[in-house]
């Protein structure tokens, strides 16, 4: 059994590790704001604090984690500072890094973690990346953890606000894909990813090395929105527009199409497999879409009035433009 600590631990991946965790036994204390309205299962340690609190959030180190789990760090200043904290005090620091710092377009069929970190379009990829730099350079013992597109409870629609893709759906109107809809991508579930996560924690095997955590198959978008309006009972209208004249319109549209979305992500999970333990992601598109689906709705309220004029633009321009 391992004392681990997460920080966040009540997210989107988050969540399913600090349940998995538990339930393989261990010691588990979550940090974070408590205002998420998540429930934590029973035997978690709660500790309500600010991340911006450095005398609550530098007392954790006292503590003396086998595992600290940091799921809230996006800037280089912010893995420093854990630098600072923790070194010392914790026998592994897992940082979760994206699969999206991957060059991008990817040089292969599949990504392995040797592939280059180097995305131009997106700057949120870049820090992460960078971070990744600092722990590397730095002695702390460490794991990196490179998740990729992973789902629990909010739609994997092309881009957007989940709201309006819904609306779109029901009214009858033109959901857009990004260029011809047939580039592969990876929707993991947050439950799947937990497995092999949790089997790092506390495993001599993962310390010092970077692992990425995906499904195994890729879905095309264009099955992806088919499959999101069967779950919600609707029949698509798609309108295909190129990513770069997509992100014209809005330059938001730069970083999560041209840095990650539009093109293929299949990644090669043997490395995790052979060290966190084999598991096998769920390959049906219907089933791994429900849980999205249902936290959709549980939400709904209807359309962005912004976006969905963004969008009503962006078809009247393809199609006055043939």
């Amino acid at each position: 059994m391992s004392k681990i600590l997460f920080i966040g631990g009540t997210g989107t991946i988050s969540l399913p590790c600090v349940e998995l965790a538990v339930a393989k036994g261990h010691d588990v204390s979550v940090y974070n704001r408590g205002t998420s309205g998540e429930p934590l299962p029973a035997g978690v340690t709660s500790i309500i604090g600010d991340l911006h609190d450095d005398t609550a959030y530098g007392a954790l180190a006292d503590q003396n984690f086998d595992s600290i789990c940091q799921f809230l760090a996006f800037s280089p200043a912010q893995v420093e500072r854990d630098i600072k904290f923790f070194n010392g005090h914790t026998g592994q620091y897992v940082f979760i890094s994206s699969a999206s710092a991957y060059e991008k377009p990817v040089d292969s069929s599949r990504v392995t973690e040797e592939t280059p970190l180097i995305n131009p379009h997106w700057q949120y990829s870049r820090d992460k990346a960078t971070c990744e730099a600092i722990i590397t350079a730095s002695d702390i013992p460490s794991t990196i953890v490179r998740p990729s597109h992973t789902m629990r409870n909010k739609l994997p629609n092309p881009f957007g606000h989940e709201g309006t893709f819904i609306h779109r759906l029901r009214a009858g109107k033109p959901i857009l894909v990004q260029g011809d809809g047939t580039s592969l991508w990876t929707l993991t579930r947050a439950e799947d990813f937990a497995i092999p996560f949790v089997g790092l924690l506390g495993n001599a095997d993962a310390v010092n090395d970077i692992f990425h955590i995906t499904g195994d198959v890729g879905f095309t978008w264009n099955a992806i929105v088919y499959a999101l309006a069967a779950e919600l009972g609707e029949t698509p209208k798609l309108c295909h527009i190129a990513s770069d004249s997509l992100a014209a319109f809005d330059p938001d549209f730069e970083g999560s199409l041209l840095g990650d979305k539009s093109h293929c992500a299949l990644f090669d999970n043997s490395k995790v497999k052979r060290v966190g333990g084999d598991f096998q992601a769920e390959t049906d598109l219907a089933k791994i879409l429900k849980g999205p689906v249902a936290g959709a709705l549980k939400r709904y309220d209807g359309p962005d009035a912004e976006t969905d004029a963004l969008y009503d633009r962006i078809v009247a321009w393809a199609e006055s433009a043939g």
